[in-house]
């Protein structure tokens, strides 16, 4: 049988019983619209959570901090050995010291941290207001970032954070005595700092400066913190694993994306699953209506066969109406599903907008996603033809012709 003959009896119900095969279609896009929701809710909520994480070189760096033992300390030598690793193509220290903040007459306790543009962009760190610190800002001595909680220490709410941006802040550095006892110095930092950025640390006491102005205030001997940048994500492992050798305690970003997008692979494969049984359903339905189809059109087989249509053609006949259903039931779906998703995003962000929230997409739907559901519903419309289709294939020919 040709394929345009094929094509054009495989769509002849469309012409002959159209609101049947339409309601089989919807029925059949109403399973696969469940499935696109559920799986699009569990890619929204993953892309969500991961959208908080910086990628890009934060992802090829490690974040290393000494343990306490074997005397491991973190200083300008440690800096040197880190960078003369050859899979090693930076590495940039941070410093901290507790600190007394002072905003129009109010102190509260927090850490100083210095740090240059390069520890900034290896370690994540993002402005959730104002801006944070770049390449250009190396010689700032003048601008701060802040932690959302240090605000809070001062009475700020959540819709005044952003207005905090310019504002003023004094600080005193509580630096450790020489003298090895317990006293500590207070070192008084004699000039304001304007509020360059609120960063997105939320739960921590932080305020962060460029790393060389801090230097003018007080000695740096040792780091709190070293983000080592990898050259290439082949050596990530093999650095990481030197580094816990030496006896430091190694952190790694990729590690957290790599475990939030497994535990999320598993969320998507339970909505699946619910959405599945919907499709379930559906499918039992079109099989249902293909049987029914079969019965109905027996005269009309024992007629092709009679004029020299072959076993294969019939079958593929009903193969090829099923498949047709199934893909265009799978179409509808997503049609379906994606309209509901997206009907119910812009519900949520127009909530967002009408009380100061955050816009945020619940749902999301990948094309690679939403291509495999429509061939995926090709396959399922096949499996529940196949039995018809092989029934039809078999049946004589004069007991067809004489079927009422």
């Amino acid at each position: 049988m040709r394929v345009q003959d094929l094509a054009q009896l495989s769509t002849r119900a469309f012409k002959t019983n159209p609101l049947r095969t339409w309601l089989t279609i919807l029925g059949m896009g109403v399973g696969t619209g469940a499935v696109v929701v559920l799986v699009g809710l569990g890619f929204g909520l993953q892309q969500i959570i991961l959208e908080q994480i910086v990628f890009g070189e934060t992802l090829l760096s490690l974040g290393v901090s000494a343990t306490g033992a074997q005397n491991l300390e973190l200083t300008s030598e440690t800096v040197l050995q880190f960078e003369s690793n050859e899979h090693v193509l930076d590495a940039a220290p941070l410093a901290r010291f507790p600190a007394l903040v002072t905003y129009k007459g109010l102190t509260g306790n927090l850490f100083i941290q210095g740090a240059e543009p390069p520890y900034i962009r290896y370690a994540g760190v993002v402005a959730q207001y104002g801006e944070v610190f770049d390449d250009e800002d190396l010689a700032n001595t003048n601008e701060i970032m802040l932690s959302p909680a240090v605000l809070k220490l001062f009475g700020v709410d959540d819709e005044e954070v952003n207005a905090f941006i310019g504002e003023k802040v004094k600080f005193r550095l509580l630096v450790p005595a020489d003298d090895g006892t317990d006293e500590v110095n207070e070192i008084f930092i004699d000039k304001e700092y304007t509020v360059k950025g609120i960063t997105k640390e939320e739960g921590v006491l932080n305020a962060l400066m460029m790393l060389p102005e801090l230097r003018t205030h007080v000695g740096i001997e040792e780091y709190e913190r070293i983000q080592v940048r990898v050259d290439t994500n082949e050596f990530l492992a093999v650095v990481e694993e030197e580094l816990i050798e030496a006896g430091y305690r190694v952190t790694a970003l990729s590690k957290t994306v790599e475990q939030a997008s497994k535990i999320f692979q598993g969320v998507q494969a339970v909505l699946a699953t619910f959405g599945g049984i919907a499709l379930l359903v559906s499918a039992i339905g079109m099989f249902n209506t293909m049987t029914v189809t079969l019965l109905e059109r027996t005269k009309e087989i024992g007629i092709m066969r009679t004029i020299g249509a072959a076993p294969q053609d019939i079958k593929w006949l009903f193969v090829s109406e099923s498949v047709i259903v199934g893909f265009l039931g799978g179409v509808s779906g997503i049609i379906m599903g994606v309209g509901l998703g997206v009907f119910i995003n812009l519900l949520l962000n127009l909530a967002a907008s009408q009380f100061g929230g955050e816009s945020v997409n619940l749902f999301a739907f990948p094309l690679g996603f939403l291509v495999f559901i429509a061939l995926f519903s090709a396959v399922v419309g096949y499996l529940t033809g196949i039995f018809p289709a092989k029934r039809a294939a078999t049946l004589n020919p004069l007991d067809a012709i004489r079927y009422e």
